[in-house]
């Protein structure tokens, strides 16, 4: 396998710059442009030569021996001064060197992945913790590359494989008396398999709001205020505000963190009957959005006011204008931030209440693969409680929901997607 080199930190100026080789070449490499490599997991001062003699850097040199590395190979990283030319000096120098290349984008977890160093949910897990820009995101991504899901994954398929051994005995002893009926081990172990992958599903949905953004649609009347009150929301002039009504004619989208949350909130066209072809237009991608968000804030006038949309557990009614108005209901002013703290807090309330409610899994692969498993499983139920003439097709069910959980994690069915997870990666990763 070649020799991989990139830089693994971000390019451009910083106090630090990381340069990491990876492969069976690393610490030849290493030892050509450091001198004297560290022992494993040590450090080192170095200066950083050509092989020409040229001083390129001072720098931190660490090295690991292989399995005991991010990749599972002989790990080495030069620890730089981070301006661009120093970077790209020594990239320029580690080029010239036989059987070394520059890493492909992900190249490094690829190859930790292929030496189970980490399993496929904790690759999916990395990248959503590079790409994480809330706390929520940050505490969900790192649960996944932890190990969380393959260690869930793990437990499920042991209680499986004992059902199918169970299973498996019974039919291989057909024609004898079996003294113990296995039956209700069998369901006992399904059933509470069957449990945690229903908490997990449920949740699973509720994961994907949280690393993609829950969606919050302000929805009214024309000139209720809404395009003002997502400009207070986002503390910049993201809509178009005037005193003419229907000035909104498509969905405006403002992306924020509230409450460590990532938060997609939506400027609506003013709900009214119109003539004006684009203003009808304009008010049915605005009902679609509004129904399709996870939380709809009905800005009104009256509290008797209704609006073309139905309103759902969790929306929130907040009455306009809350500047001309003497206390009573939750009330909101964009225009002078009165009651905008308030508002904030409801929503966030609601928010953190389905985000409690997150799963493990975090990716539709994976729900689709713990749907394929409770299937199965639900199969295995019925067959099991048919008599051992049925044994044989329930044993197949069980293998089928052990391979749907085994791609959970990449064990099977792994090559179709990885191309399309390690595309996302940056280059020194």
């Amino acid at each position: 396998m070649d020799t991989i080199f990139a830089l693994a930190t971000a390019r451009g100026k910083a106090g630090v710059g990381i340069i990491r080789l990876s492969g069976p070449q690393a610490f030849e490499a290493g030892r050509q442009i450091a001198g004297a490599l560290p022992d494993d997991r040590r450090s080192a001062l170095r200066v950083l030569r050509t092989r020409g003699g040229t001083d390129l850097d001072q720098a931190l040199v660490l090295s690991f021996t292989a399995p005991g590395s991010f990749t599972g190979e002989d790990v080495v990283e030069l620890h730089i001064h981070g301006s661009p030319a120093t970077a790209k000096a020594i990239l320029e120098e580690l080029s010239t060197f036989e059987g070394l290349r520059l890493a492909e984008p992900g190249e490094f977890t690829r190859r930790a992945l292929e030496n189970d160093r980490l399993d496929l949910a904790q690759v999916e897990g990395l990248s959503d913790l590079l790409n994480a820009e809330t706390e929520a995101q940050r505490r969900q991504a790192y649960r996944v590359l932890s190990g969380k899901l393959g260690d869930l994954s793990e437990s499920w398929r042991k209680a499986l494989i004992r059902a199918a051994s169970l299973i498996e005995a019974t039919i291989d002893f057909a024609d004898e008396e079996v003294p113990v009926d296995v039956s209700p081990e069998v369901l006992t172990l399904c059933a509470e398999v069957l449990t945690d992958l229903n908490r997990e599903i449920a949740g699973a949905s509720v994961a994907e709001r949280v690393r993609d953004g829950f969606e919050v649609a302000i929805i009214g009347a024309p000139n209720a205020g809404k395009s003002t009150l997502l400009n207070a929301l986002s503390g910049r002039d993201a809509a178009i505000t005037s005193d003419v009504a229907g000035t909104t004619r498509d969905v405006l989208e403002v992306h924020m963190d509230l409450g460590g949350l990532p938060v997609t909130v939506l400027d609506t066209a003013g709900l009214r009957e119109s003539a004006d072809v684009v203003e009808k237009i304009g008010v049915s991608r605005a009902i679609a959005r509004a129904e399709n968000a996870d939380i709809r804030v009905f800005l009104i006038d009256t509290l008797e006011e209704e609006l073309p949309v139905a309103k759902m557990p969790g929306d929130i009614s907040v009455l306009s204008k809350a500047d001309l108005r003497q206390g009573g209901s939750l009330a909101v002013s964009g225009k002078t931030g009165a009651g905008l703290d308030a508002l904030i807090d409801a929503i966030c309330q609601e928010l953190e209440t389905r985000a409690a409610a997150v799963g493990t899994a975090t990716k539709e692969r994976h729900r689709a693969a713990m749907i394929r498993a409770a299937e199965s499983l639900e199969e295995v139920k019925e067959l099991v409680k048919r008599g051992p003439d049925a044994y044989d097709i329930a044993a197949e069910e069980l293998r089928n929901a052990i391979r749907a959980l085994d791609s959970l994690v990449g064990r099977v069915d792994v090559e179709q997607i990885l191309d399309e997870i390690f595309s996302s990666f940056c280059l020194g990763k």
